[in-house]
């Protein structure tokens, strides 16, 4: 065992102590961090305008700041980004993360000195955690890769502005430098497939033994690693047992990619988002991450159920439940207040807390009241995939409300396949079965002879790859959502098979 592994293992010890211990007291920690975020921010902008020298209590936070989305908050970060100082933190950001916004054009989400830290803090404690559960410390020794966007930044105001994963990537600790790949220069080539290739140049004769990225485009790599040498990932890879991920649920991606890799691998799923980094694995047999709580993040919540009513009931830690959907509600270090991330989340335990990301409030389908969510149509795939032994590279589902012949309406689930399973029809049977166990709104619009039973559309090899190209969005922290409530990815996807 080298010293570096030696090392890790002891860090790990350390860590795992103070995790246990913020994690074991989870409401004083959450009234800590409120009472610290409105003392820091009262004398700002936005702190005199929500008259934060006079809150002293959750109630009173609740009266005096409303849930905003961006849209509601982007007057103060438009004076930001002017580069006016104290609006909604005291000073400036260091850096804008740039997103990009469904209805609003770009969005600029700030990071400032305070929340910069969790961002690094967090990734690096999943990873230790799994070092002090496990024992396995050795693949510290090895290469590490992590595909994010490029880290060149550009500057407004004298704050830079970035991709999170490319923002991110200036802070890699000075230990783990050595270990980790792209290249600089590799990282900083902005077309995505020109970047995956240049990748696999580089990587393909290393000891790669940690990946990390978003399943859908570390599969493009897995991909292309496996067309240039012809062996499969494992086989190039002795060493590679850690894959890390975190956007997307990995089940609907578990089987393709264990049929890339040629065996299985152990795996961390994180929840990192331009708003703060929220949770992460801290258990390889427990469902869920473990909520983040001491990090300068005050969360809220609401049952999805009540989202859109006028004044829904906000929630602290210590009233959720397992088992119910609620909207994640944050305000943080970074000078978000109230703010409606638009995550829905699902608590599987609450000593300590851990959830799952069951989906996000605008994609969902409810065309005629079902209210199907992403957690639901994931959770259908995933159990179809391993009843009937077929595995897919990506779906989505969206209404298709005025079918031709005078059908009833349905739900199209486009689904690209690694290899058609040789009975469709009864894959699709055992999807809408699975979907009528899971959304009883769904089952009584069925058997009402509202809608029809859902149908499977299949998509050539690499429809969803082509999709993201034609909108700009390959590569990156891209990921199309995998369901949606009107027909714009679903049209375009048809429109790609011509």
């Amino acid at each position: 065992m080298s010293i570096k592994s030696i090392g890790a293992k002891i860090f790990a010890r350390i860590i795992v102590k103070r995790i246990e211990k913020w994690a074991s007291d989870p409401v004083t920690v959450q009234q800590e961090v409120f009472k610290d975020l409105i003392y820091n921010a009262k004398d700002t902008i936005f702190g005199r305008d929500h008259n934060f020298s006079e809150i002293d209590s959750h109630k009173s936070f609740v009266s005096s700041v409303p849930i905003r989305d961006y849209e509601a908050l982007r007057s103060y970060v438009d004076k930001v980004v002017a580069g006016e100082d104290d609006v909604l933190w005291p000073g400036k950001p260091l850096y804008f993360a740039k997103t990009s916004g469904t209805t609003s054009g770009a969005k600029y989400i700030p990071l400032t000195k305070a929340s910069m830290p969790s961002h690094i803090e967090a990734a690096r404690n999943a990873i230790l955690c799994y070092i002090h559960e496990t024992g396995n410390a050795d693949f510290v020794n090895g290469k590490m890769i992590f595909l994010q966007g490029s880290p060149e930044m550009t500057k407004e105001n004298g704050i830079g502005i970035g991709r999170l994963s490319g923002i991110v990537a200036h802070f890699v600790p000075s230990y783990l430098q050595k270990n980790r790949l792209p290249s600089w220069e590799t990282n900083c080539i902005s077309d995505w497939e020109t970047k995956v290739n240049a990748i696999v140049e580089e990587t393909k004769t290393e000891n790669m033994t940690v990946i990390s990225g978003i399943p859908s485009w570390v599969q493009m790599y897995f991909e292309r690693l496996r067309n240039v040498t012809e062996k499969n990932v494992g086989d190039l890879f002795k060493n590679f047992n850690l894959f890390i991920y975190g956007g997307v649920n990995y089940e609907p991606y578990r089987a393709k990619f264990e049929a890339l890799i040629g065996r299985k691998v152990d795996s961390i799923e994180l929840y990192p988002a331009s708003e703060g980094f929220f949770a992460f694995q801290d258990k390889q047999n427990l469902k869920g991450m473990l909520l983040q709580l001491d990090s300068g993040i005050f969360y809220e919540f609401i049952e999805v159920a009540a989202v859109f009513d006028e004044s829904p009931k906000r929630l602290t830690i210590g009233d959720v439940k397992v088992g119910v959907n609620y909207v994640m509600i944050i305000s943080t270090n970074a000078g978000l207040w109230g703010y409606n991330l638009g995550d829905t989340v699902e608590f599987t335990s609450v000593r300590p807390y851990r959830l799952i990301v069951s989906g996000r409030i605008k994609h969902f389908i409810s065309a005629f009241g079902e209210h199907v969510i992403g957690k639901e149509v994931e959770q259908a795939m995933q159990e179809a995939m391993q009843q009937h032994q077929f595995s897919i590279s990506e779906f989505t589902v969206a209404p298709l409300t005025l079918p031709k012949k005078e059908e009833l309406p349905y739900h199209e689930w486009m689904i690209e396949f690694e290899s058609e399973p040789t009975d469709l029809l009864q894959i699709a049977e055992i999807l809408d079965f699975l979907m009528q166990e899971q959304n009883s709104y769904y089952k009584d619009l069925i058997e009402g002879k509202v809608l029809q039973p859902l149908k499977i559309t299949t998509l050539s090899r690499g429809s969803f790859q082509r999709y993201m190209k034609s909108q700009g969005r390959l590569g990156g922290q891209n990921k199309v959502p995998r369901l949606a409530n009107d027909r714009k990815i679903a049209d375009a996807l048809i429109k790609l098979q011509a």
